[in-house]
């Protein structure tokens, strides 16, 4: 028996509200002149008041050593196995535009980047707008492939989603962007396991993105894409019917509304600050027993390496958790997804700070909301997949398990 089932056997009725917010690669690594990680820099009045009322820890999305993507980070978050359910990159991207998958379907994340000379000088093309992002998904749009439908949306910024559809294609094919700058663009080739199958798809995909390549030929900065993520639809059991709860998500990117919907969450609207975010919960509070609330740009500045922008982005969540907490839920989890230290411009595997709020939970002394201080805490230091089964007993929601 799986812990999941375990912990759906044991799930039982509560009006217990719940949030889980999560602050996206909140984590960090101290900088060189100080000795302080980002959220250790920023002032943080409430988050450290928080802290104080909580039992704190630190948490690892994956295991020790192990640099987790936003996918499975989320999904150990929401209390699944990150390696038995494992969704594929391209599927988040494609549900979190709004495109249905069908079995058909083989799905892939894109990014616009910029190549100079053969190699790619910018990842992100400069980070183009979501408009420039739309122009760019129109003209790719005029190219038609033998045998197979090719569908391209915008996501955010520079990214978008893929989506080829046609019978017998493979997700056994490898990414083409080389997650490095200073390197040419990868081919698309068939994985050892892949057949026949996978062989096909990936001489339909590389031919794909040598039109593309052409289109956007008189682009700048944003002159090419790559591919990433290819996967099709797996089934997930929703946690909605595991765990009897009606769950609401608040995000503002489509990879985290995606992730939420295919776990069975309904995603609200919301605008695009925290601010925003805050307006949302308070208009769908009687609604659901637990929310999930998503924090993009913490991630987004770790990616740019800038330090001082990331500290601001933790005192903006700072400043706004007051109209959170006139709401007074059972149980609060505050937590990111995995560490983004912008001394690395990327994912790392570092866990992040955890602090839950419960009355049924003892204060363990921790003074501030940070990583060394979050690393003595009560807690102590375990995976996210146990974060749900935590919340759930706080609020009153799992029943003794045995005599």
């Amino acid at each position: 028996m799986s812990d999941m089932d375990l912990i759906s056997g044991l799930a039982g009725k509560s009006a217990s509200k719940m949030i889980l917010l999560v602050l996206d690669g909140l984590g960090g690594l101290p900088h060189p002149d100080t000795g302080l990680t980002e959220l250790e820099t920023a002032r943080t009045p409430n988050l450290d008041a928080l802290a104080r009322e909580s039992i704190c820890g630190m948490i690892h999305a994956i295991g020790p050593g192990i640099t987790p993507g936003s996918g499975p980070a989320h999904m150990a978050l929401f209390g699944y196995d990150p390696v038995r359910f494992e969704v594929g990159r391209g599927v988040l991207s494609a549900l979190g535009v709004g495109i249905e998958l069908g079995p058909d379907d083989l799905a892939a994340r894109v990014n616009f980047c910029t190549v100079e000379k053969g190699v790619i000088t910018d990842r992100r093309a400069g980070r183009i707008s979501t408009e420039t992002n739309q122009r760019l998904c129109e003209k790719l749009s005029s190219i038609s492939m033998e045998g197979a439908r090719v569908l391209i949306r915008p996501e955010k910024e520079h990214r978008a989603a893929l989506v080829f559809t046609a019978p017998g294609l493979s997700d056994r094919v490898s990414d083409t962007d080389p997650q490095k700058t200073g390197l040419a663009p990868l081919r698309c080739e068939p994985l050892p396991d892949g057949g026949e199958a996978a062989e096909r798809t990936a001489e339909l995909v590389n031919a794909y993105l040598d039109r593309a390549t052409e289109v956007l030929a008189d682009e700048h900065p944003a002159n090419m894409i790559v591919t990433r993520g290819f996967a099709k639809l797996p089934h997930i059991p929703k946690m909605t019917d595991l765990y009897g709860l009606r769950a609401g998500a608040i995000a503002t990117y489509p990879m985290y509304r995606a992730v939420a919907k295919l776990v069975g969450m309904e995603v609200l609207e919301t605008g695009p600050s925290f601010s925003d975010q805050m307006d949302a919960l308070n208009r769908s509070w009687e609604g659901y027993d637990y929310f999930f609330i998503h924090y993009k740009y913490t991630d987004s500045r770790g990616e740019d390496g800038d330090f001082e922008a990331k500290v601001s982005c933790i005192e903006e969540v700072d400043s706004q958790l007051p109209r959170l907490l006139e709401l007074d839920p059972e149980v609060l989890a505050i937590t990111g997804d995995h560490s983004t230290p912008a001394l690395l411009k990327g994912h790392s595997w570092h866990p992040s700070p955890l602090l839950l709020r419960s009355r049924w939970e003892r204060r363990d002394g921790v003074e501030a909301f940070g990583e060394t201080a979050c690393a003595r805490g009560g807690l102590g230091v375990f995976t996210a997949v146990q974060l749900l089964p935590l919340m759930l007993a706080n609020a009153g929601r799992l029943e003794k398990f045995g005599a």
